[in-house]
C-alpha cells in the first residue's frame, strides 16, 4: 500500500511546510559547520598550541556551544596533541563541487574570473571575518564585506553583491566565479544569484589553486590592517584602493 508525503504529514500531525523548514535549518547549520571547519584549520595554523577551549570564545561560533565545539575539534582530530588532517577541511560528505574551471584557462580580459576567499581577523578578544572577491585579470578588490558571522548572507553574498554593483553595467555571462570549497559559495542564495546571471561556479581542491586571492588575504590582513588602530567591529580604518601585481 502506497502512501503519498502529504498523507505522511498528516498522519504525523506535521506540515509540508514545517518540514522543508527543518531541512533549510540542518542544511544551514550542516553548511555552517562545514564554513567553521576551514577557520579551525586556518587558526590552528597561525597557532599550533592553541586549545579549542581558547578558540571557540575568539571564534565564538553561533552553530555550537562550547563543550559541541570542543567535541566537534575532536571529531576532527584538531585537538592540540593530534594530527593535524587536512583533507576533511573542503571535501567532506554532503559538500558540492563545482570542477576547477581554472585549470588551463588563460586570463586575458576584465570580468572573465573573479576568484574568492574568505579569512578571519582578530579584534580585541574574538574573529571577526572578511571576504574578497579580486578580478583575476585587472587585481582589483571588486567585492568585500565584514561579517561577525560565517552565513552566507553575511559574507559571501554581501561581497558578491558588491563586486556586481562595481561593475554595474557590465556583462557577467559566462564569468567563472572561482573559490575555495567553502559552503558559503554553494549556499542555495549564492548559487541562485550566480545561476540568474549566468556566471559559471568553480572550485579549487588545494589552495595554491585559488592564489591570488588566499595572497590578497594575507596583503590585506599582515600589510595593512594589523598596523592600523582597529579597536572594534565598528571601526573603519581609512579607506584604501589595492591593486596587486
Amino acid at each position: 500500500m502506497k502512501f503519498s508525503l502529504n498523507e505522511l504529514y498528516r498522519s504525523l500531525n506535521i506540515s509540508k511546510q514545517n518540514v522543508h523548514q527543518y531541512l533549510d535549518r540542518q542544511q544551514r547549520i550542516h553548511s555552517e559547520e562545514k564554513n567553521l571547519l576551514l577557520v579551525v584549520h586556518q587558526l590552528r595554523e597561525d597557532h599550533p598550541t592553541m586549545g579549542c577551549r581558547d578558540m571557540y570564545f575568539k571564534i565564538k561560533p553561533s552553530c555550537f556551544g562550547r563543550d559541541a565545539f570542543e567535541r566537534f575539534c575532536k571529531a576532527e582530530h584538531l585537538i592540540v596533541d593530534r594530527p593535524k588532517n587536512y583533507q576533511r577541511t573542503t571535501d567532506s560528505s554532503g559538500v558540492i563541487r563545482f570542477d576547477n574551471l581554472m585549470i588551463n584557462t588563460e586570463i586575458n580580459r576584465p570580468n572573465q574570473v573573479w576568484q574568492s576567499d574568505i579569512t578571519y581577523f582578530e579584534v580585541g578578544d574574538r574573529f571577526y571575518y572578511i571576504t574578497f572577491i579580486i578580478d583575476a585579470y585587472t587585481r582589483r578588490i571588486v567585492g568585500h564585506s565584514t561579517a561577525k558571522r560565517l552565513y552566507t548572507e553575511d559574507t559571501t553574498l554581501t561581497a558578491l553583491k558588491m563586486a556586481l554593483k562595481t561593475r554595474g553595467g557590465q556583462e557577467f555571462n559566462g564569468l567563472v566565479f572561482h573559490s575555495d570549497g567553502g559552503g558559503q559559495y554553494y549556499a542555495k542564495d549564492f548559487l541562485r544569484l550566480t545561476k540568474d546571471l549566468g556566471i559559471k561556479n568553480s572550485m579549487c581542491e588545494y589552495p595554491w589553486e585559488n592564489g591570488k586571492a588566499e595572497r590578497i588575504n594575507g596583503v590585506i590582513k599582515n600589510n595593512y590592517l594589523k598596523h592600523r588602530k582597529i579597536n572594534n567591529y565598528y571601526c573603519h580604518p581609512t579607506k584604501f584602493q589595492i591593486h596587486i601585481k
